[in-house]
Order: structure tokens, then C-alpha cells, then sequence
């Protein structure tokens, strides 16, 4: 789970690397407005969308220059429509123009995500299923990208390979089977959740013999969701994958499942349309 000092300090990290990849040893073009001179610019969004990224927008700024002044007429979570006015910026028109690159691809790249969370989570928001993002995220950015899917009404899966287990077929086969791998990972890591993806009914069986947290029910027929439902019985939680898509959604959380993952609520985000302009 994202906790607020994750955030500070993953905020605080990324936008240093992009303000290095993007300004490198000084910003020339930006060098030919006089060090003085003062502007101002509004954002604005060209179309609809979910906000997300302001404390990204804000270090960003923050760290070009702590002089410039935002002024936020919107906040994250919430719904903006085409030409609606994100922030104003006041200060050196240089520094203005140097942070607003960096600034406007956390903005609508968070925002992208949002906004497709908020989609898929409108499909399904009177089920009772909980859509889940996966780790398909822009490298560099999963931290980012996972607070924003909180945004847009969706819920986070594990983080990383360290704070949750999910054995897959692979490390089935490894460990020696469905029993030995959740053995050995309650023993190597007590109190970690521990997630089994099964492929057949008796493999749901075996992982709910073994005492598997949660079982990933990976591209079963909507048939076979619902048999697993009614033999799950709340013994575990279980978590539809694979090959999701708006279509199939809202019948994947009709057969009573927990959780759905969407590795689309991240891989395939689109940034959202953003202008900056000095007045």
C-alpha cells in the first residue's frame, strides 16, 4: 500500500530525473528572455479528463525556481471538462518556461491514468468488484501511475515483487507444486499476502486446500467463475485476469468475484491534451 511519505519522496526523486534528462547543463532557449522579466501563464486542458499530478506539478516548479507562485483551480480526482483552467503560474518568465515541459508530462500522463481508471471503474461501480491495476506501469513512474489509478476509483494490487506474493505457473513448477510454494512462501515471508493464479478448477481446489490468500482465476470462462465462486465459498478472495476488455468487464464482476485486474488502467493510459500559455 502507497503511503504519503512513498509518495514524497517518489515525487520528489522523479521529477529531479526528469528536470536532469530535460535541462541537462541549462536550458539556452530559455536564456534569451531577460533574467527579469516577469510572466504569467494558465493551463488549461483541450479536453475531458480526470486531474491528477498537482504535487508533481508543484516540484517541479519548486525546483526550477521556489520563487514562482501556482495558483490551483482544480484538485486531483476531480473531472474538468475542454478548456476549463487547471493553474496559473506567476514569476521569472525563464523559469516559467524551462519547468513547463516537465511539469505538463506529469500532469497529463497522471491524468491519462486517472482518466481511464475513472472509465473502466464507472463500468462496474454498482458490482461490488474492486478493479485492480497491475505492475505494467512506465518505468520509473509505477509509484506515480498507481496513485493515480486511486484517482480515477480504482485500487492498487501489490506495489512490487516485495510486498506481496503471486506465484505463477512457473514458480509452481520451480517450488514443486501449488502445496510446496505456498509453504515455503509462508514460511519465508510470514504475514505477506500470499496470491496463487490458477488455470482449472482443480488447480482452485489445490490453492484453496493450501491456503492461498487469494487465488487469480486466469482467463477462466465466465462459466467457470461462477463454479469458482460458489466452491470458494469465502475460503479465499478471488481475482479475475487476463484478457479483460470493456466488453467482457461488467459480466467478469456479475459472477461475483472480488477483484478484477486491468493491466489497460496503466499500459495503455493516454496523456491528456494540455496548454500553456503566458499572458
Amino acid at each position: 500500500m502507497l503511503t504519503q511519505q512513498d509518495l514524497k519522496d517518489t515525487i520528489r526523486e522523479s521529477v529531479a530525473l526528469a528536470l536532469a534528462e530535460d535541462i541537462g547543463d541549462g536550458d539556452i532557449t530559455a536564456q534569451l528572455i531577460p533574467a527579469t522579466q516577469p510572466g504569467h501563464a494558465r493551463v488549461i486542458t483541450r479536453q475531458r479528463a480526470v486531474i491528477c499530478g498537482t504535487d508533481w506539478v508543484n516540484e517541479v516548479f519548486r525546483q526550477v525556481d521556489p520563487q514562482v507562485q501556482l495558483t490551483w483551480h482544480v484538485h486531483d480526482e476531480q473531472s474538468v471538462e475542454p478548456d476549463q483552467l487547471l493553474f496559473e503560474a506567476k514569476g521569472a518568465a525563464r523559469s516559467l518556461l524551462t519547468a513547463e515541459r516537465a511539469a505538463l508530462n506529469f500532469l497529463q500522463t497522471l491524468s491519462g491514468t486517472a482518466t481511464i481508471s475513472r472509465h473502466y471503474a464507472d463500468l462496474v461501480k454498482d458490482t461490488g468488484v474492486r478493479l485492480l491495476d497491475t505492475r505494467k506501469t512506465l518505468p520509473g513512474l509505477r509509484k506515480a501511475q498507481k496513485y493515480a489509478v486511486t484517482c480515477g476509483g480504482c485500487f492498487n494490487h501489490r506495489i512490487g515483487l516485495y510486498d506481496a506474493f503471486l506465484i505463477k505457473e512457473n514458480h509452481i513448477l520451480a517450488c514443486g507444486g501449488i502445496d510446496a510454494a505456498i509453504r515455503t512462501a509462508r514460511t519465508n515471508e510470514p504475514g505477506k499476502p500470499v496470491e496463487l493464479e490458477v488455470e482449472t478448477l482443480a488447480q482452485l481446489d489445490e490453492a484453496l486446500n493450501a491456503g492461498a490468500d487469494i487465488v487469480m482465476l486466469d482467463n477462466f470462462s465466465l462459466d467457470d467463475m461462477r463454479t469458482a465462486v460458489k466452491t470458494t465459498a469465502g475460503k479465499a478472495k478471488l481475482e479475475a485476469s487476463g484478457g479483460i476488455s470493456e466488453a467482457t468487464l461488467r459480466p467478469i464482476a456479475e459472477t461475483g468475484v472480488d477483484y478484477i485486474s486491468i493491466g489497460a488502467l496503466t499500459k495503455h493510459c493516454q496523456a491528456v491534451d494540455l496548454s500553456m500559455r503566458l499572458v
